[in-house]
């Protein structure tokens, strides 16, 4: 079973430039070393101010995350990005599974 994790930043009116660098500059990379893997990002067309992104997880998404904010590499970037004020208003997640009507993941193995 794949798990698939989509998650949905609403960003800080003036704050885009600034979350996209750190995604484009730390964030993405350090999300393939922890066991996810980015497989887009989006933003809504009715709203700019977001940013929508799915991960595939390989192994414990809650691992993962763990593994994740305890890295010295993201504890540096991320208090880097918000020394003039936070990046985000919130963050939202949502785990999913496959189930018989899903095809994004067909012949996707856990770990490739």
């Amino acid at each position: 079973m794949t798990t698939l994790e989509l998650r949905t930043y609403a960003i800080v009116p003036g704050r885009r430039d600034a979350l996209f660098a750190r995604f484009r500059d730390h964030t993405d990379g350090l999300l393939r070393a922890h066991g996810m893997t980015p497989l887009g990002y989006w933003s809504a067309r009715e709203d700019p101010d977001r940013l929508i992104y799915l991960i595939r997880h390989d192994g414990d998404p809650d691992a993962n995350w763990r593994s994740f904010r305890e890295d010295p590499r993201w504890i540096t970037a991320r208090d880097e990005s918000v020394a003039d004020g936070e990046l985000t208003r919130s963050i939202e997640s949502e785990l999913l599974v496959d189930n018989d009507l899903s095809t994004l993941t067909e012949g996707m193995h856990p770990l490739s």
